[in-house]
């Protein structure tokens, strides 16, 4: 029961935007790019600009791309052995890759490990949210179309966001030393830190419209096993023998067992990459991690995963 209060608050603000949608009938396409294109922004600004980069944070960068692109390549034999378009491949790439360690990774990471757990799940969902607007993207535009081009295309479509630009001037501002008044840090770190509750309810609103039929079924099975199953004991494969913290590499397991991100379904829905099919995904895990994220929870607290 201890570990599922951990989660149930979580769902409770799911559980807000779910029948808020009801109630409200809001346009959540503009929702979401209310959160996506004004918010996430600054708070990516505010990470890169007070946060010091250490050795930790360079192997948790390493790891995790190490992570995305041992999915990505999973994805890719899987997608060739069952002839799989480009679309439906990278329909699976978003679905399977991406985990959503912001609006639900950071209130579960405070939850379970404390004010400690802070500073390495935001750095992780800041990084996350980059490799989103990178290679989420590219796979986002290249399954909409985009790719049958060519690479420019896709790659256009990541120079665009705004969170790049942020996490550059973030980076920038911090080395060349330019000084931000601190009344306009407590304004930057405001507008940032409502992104994760405005995207939590977004997320509520988007599973209140999903619709599971017709879905693929292998295919949505292929993504969830992925997602909630293979990535987390993958993580831990590959942070078992990382030099770092006992409590960065629970904080690393965990994020990586998370459901899809939210924000995939958004990126689906702007390229046009099978938005059905992604946010039944997102959907499916994140109503079956109350019982996998439980259950690494569990393990951890009683150390059957051990570090």
């Amino acid at each position: 029961m201890q570990i599922l209060m951990v989660i149930l608050p979580v769902f409770s603000v799911y559980a807000l935007g779910y029948f808020g949608y009801h109630y409200l009938k809001p346009d959540i396409a503009g929702l979401a790019r209310l959160s996506v294109y004004l918010m996430l922004p600054f708070l990516c600004f505010d990470m890169f600009y007070r946060h010091e980069l250490s050795f930790s944070d360079i192997y948790l960068i390493i790891y995790t791309v190490i992570l995305t692109y041992i999915l990505i390549a999973i994805i890719y034999v899987l997608a060739r052995l069952l002839k799989y378009n480009t679309k439906d491949g990278s329909a699976l790439i978003l679905s399977s890759v991406f985990m959503n360690s912001g609006n639900y990774g950071i209130p579960v990471v405070l939850l379970a490990f404390g004010e400690e757990g802070r500073p390495i799940v935001i750095f992780l969902t800041v990084f996350h949210g980059v490799l989103q607007a990178t290679i989420g993207i590219y796979y986002a535009a290249k399954g909409g179309g985009a790719g049958s081009v060519g690479i420019k295309a896709p790659l256009l479509a990541v120079v665009r966001m705004p969170v790049i630009h942020a996490i550059v001037l973030g980076f920038l501002f911090q080395k060349l030393g330019i000084h931000i008044s601190e009344n306009f840090m407590v304004c930057i770190e405001m507008v940032g830190n409502a992104s994760i509750p405005t995207a939590m309810i977004v997320l509520g609103m988007q599973l209140a419209t999903i619709s599971l039929k017709h879905v693929d079924l292998l295919k949505t099975a292929i993504a969830v096993t992925l997602k909630l199953l293979i990535s987390p004991v993958l993580a831990y494969l590959l942070v078992f023998f990382m030099p770092v913290d006992p409590l960065i590499k629970k904080v690393f397991v965990l994020t990586a067992g998370m459901p899809t991100a939210a924000n995939t379904t958004i990126l689906a829905l702007q390229f046009d990459t099978d938005a059905k099919f992604v946010s039944a995904v997102t959907f499916i895990t994140t109503l079956l991690s109350l019982v996998t994220v439980s259950a690494l929870l569990y393990f951890m607290k009683t150390g059957l995963i051990a570090f």
